[in-house]
Order: C-alpha cells, then sequence, then structure tokens
C-alpha cells in the first residue's frame, strides 16, 4: 500500500530540475567553460558533483579539483549559460498540474533556489512562472545572501508564509537541497528522474520519479 503522508501547510520547490529542465543547459555549459580553465570532466561527473551548489561553492570546488578561475568566473559562467537559456527550456512534466492542484486545495507554494532572480526570470519567463512566483513567493540565494544547505534559507521562506517548518514540504532533485531541508525540520521530497537517487536517499529524501505521483504524496488525493 502507498505510504501517505500529512497534507503540508506550504510546499517548498526548487526550480532548476524540478520546475524547469534547465540543468542539462547549465551543465554543458559548465562542463565546457571549466576545461578551458583547466578541469576536464565529463557531463555526469560534472552534475554529480556540482548539482545544486551555489556558485561561490561551486567555484570553490572546481578550484579545489584543479582549475585555475578569473575573479570574474561566476560572472563570465552565467553570461555564457544565459544565451543558451534564452533560447527557451522546457518545464518539467506535469509540473503545471502540480501547481494547479496546490491552488485548488488553497496551499501555498513557494520556490526557493541557490540560482539567481535573473536566471529565473531568464527560465521561468517564458511560462509564466515568473510572474506567478515573484516576489513574494520567491527566494533566492543571491539575494538573502544565504545558500542551501544552510536551513536559514527554507526557514526564511516558512517564516515568509507564518508556517513552521514541519507543516512545509520541500520538492528537490539535489543532495545539497535535500541537505538544507532536512536541517530545516522539512519533509523532503526527491524528484529523481533526472538524477541519481542514492545521493537524494543519503539525506532521507522520500523520492519520486514522476510528477504525476506528487498530489498522491502531498495528500491531495
Amino acid at each position: 500500500m502507498p505510504k501517505t503522508y500529512p497534507r503540508p501547510k506550504l510546499v517548498i520547490f526548487d526550480c532548476d530540475g524540478v520546475l524547469i529542465d534547465s540543468e542539462p543547459v547549465f551543465n554543458a555549459v559548465l562542463v565546457q567553460n571549466l576545461a578551458r580553465h583547466g578541469l576536464r570532466l565529463t557531463p555526469e561527473q560534472s552534475q554529480l558533483t556540482f548539482t545544486g551548489l551555489a556558485m561561490t561553492e561551486l567555484a570553490r570546488m572546481a578550484s579545489q579539483m584543479g582549475a585555475v578561475l578569473p575573479q570574474d568566473w561566476i560572472t563570465e559562467v552565467y553570461d555564457e549559460a544565459y544565451a543558451l537559456l534564452r533560447k527557451g527550456v522546457p518545464l518539467i512534466p506535469g509540473v503545471m498540474t502540480v501547481i494547479r492542484r496546490l491552488d485548488e486545495e488553497n496551499i501555498p507554494c513557494c520556490i526557493v533556489s541557490n540560482g539567481s532572480e535573473e536566471k529565473m526570470q531568464i527560465t521561468l519567463g517564458p511560462h509564466g512562472l515568473w510572474d506567478r512566483f515573484h516576489p513574494n513567493a520567491m527566494f533566492s540565494a543571491h539575494t538573502l545572501k544565504v545558500a542551501k544547505p544552510d536551513p536559514e534559507i527554507f526557514l526564511t521562506a516558512a517564516a515568509h508564509f507564518d508556517v513552521q517548518a514541519r507543516d512545509c514540504v520541500v520538492i528537490e532533485d539535489s543532495a545539497t537541497g535535500a541537505r538544507g531541508a532536512a536541517r530545516a525540520g522539512m519533509q523532503c521530497f526527491g524528484y529523481a528522474a533526472n538524477t541519481q537517487e542514492t545521493t537524494l536517499l543519503a539525506e532521507d529524501a522520500e523520492i519520486f520519479h514522476h510528477m504525476k505521483d506528487l498530489p498522491r504524496l502531498l495528500g491531495l488525493c
């Protein structure tokens, strides 16, 4: 019999890899860029190592692995990635159905991301989700100056909606995000359609592979 969970009072979505299928584009840019700076990785190695990290942490890790990065490296990578992302990236299949279902049930939802607001505007804007979430339901590490896995970014979102951490559910696709949710005392569902589920399981996330399964996990059906 499928496991059921209490209905949440707030659903917190990660952005890249959960709402929007932007990870392959950004990862491809990252692999090509780092190769120019002395660090050669396969796309699989890059995704496993860097997915979910704030850019400052990503730069630190890449440097430790042998990359020689210029001072303006983060700006450089973002400029290259934004150019490709502006060509359009698809939504994760089924995510709009989940958001509409939450609206029907009057359960608020928001975005908590280690990415910049500019990046979210580029990727979410064409699908109407920038206007849906910005500014009152969007929490960016770049704006708040605190990033996952620090639980403060999740707790800030919960406080904005006046919801206790125990009544929140976080939807993540990275170990970094799942770790932050756990540290915040929040239930995490790990979307593992495009990522290694073992990394999410290691952070005590409840795994699912299709957005069509999420309403059941959220207690909506």
